[in-house]
């Protein structure tokens, strides 16, 4: 079998990408990394009462959060940290199946990964590994000293 060039840049663990989370809406919503391969990166998202809307189905924002989170964090893989970031200027998701309880799966895969935008295929499974949501995230590389 081929082995999969990885597109990071550096070396980063899970554990790095955790820290990234703390004081932000991926702490709020326990958004946690799972999981870094050499072209993906995987996160999970319980399905509780941050997560829910009103009718107790996973709410289609928080899904799109977890998207969002995953996809910046993997344009941010992707670049020199110390001069870029990544910041979304589109995203769209289809809601597929509701979720009630449990947690859901994010698992981010690169569409194009060139230049100053990055766009990503984020798909977002239950804990049946049943597809729920698929999104697709444009990211846009940006000077770090820009904000």
């Amino acid at each position: 079998m081929d082995s999969i060039t990885s597109i990071w840049h550096g070396e980063l663990t899970t554990e790095d990408l955790n820290q990234l989370n703390n004081g932000s809406l991926g702490e709020h919503l326990n958004i946690v990394f799972t999981e870094k391969g050499p072209d993906y990166l995987v996160a999970t998202m319980p399905v509780n009462e941050k997560t829910k809307q009103p009718f107790g189905l996973l709410h289609g924002g928080a899904s799109v959060a977890l998207a969002e989170t995953v996809g910046s964090v993997a344009t941010w893989c992707c670049v020199n940290r110390e001069t870029f970031i990544g910041v979304g200027i589109e995203i769209n998701a289809n809601h597929i199946k509701a979720v009630t309880s449990g947690s859901v799966k994010a698992v981010c895969r690169p569409l194009s990964v060139s230049g100053r935008l990055h766009i990503w295929d984020i798909k977002l499974y239950n804990e049946a590994n049943e597809l729920c949501c698929t999104s697709r995230f444009t990211c846009m590389v940006v000077a770090k000293n820009k904000f």
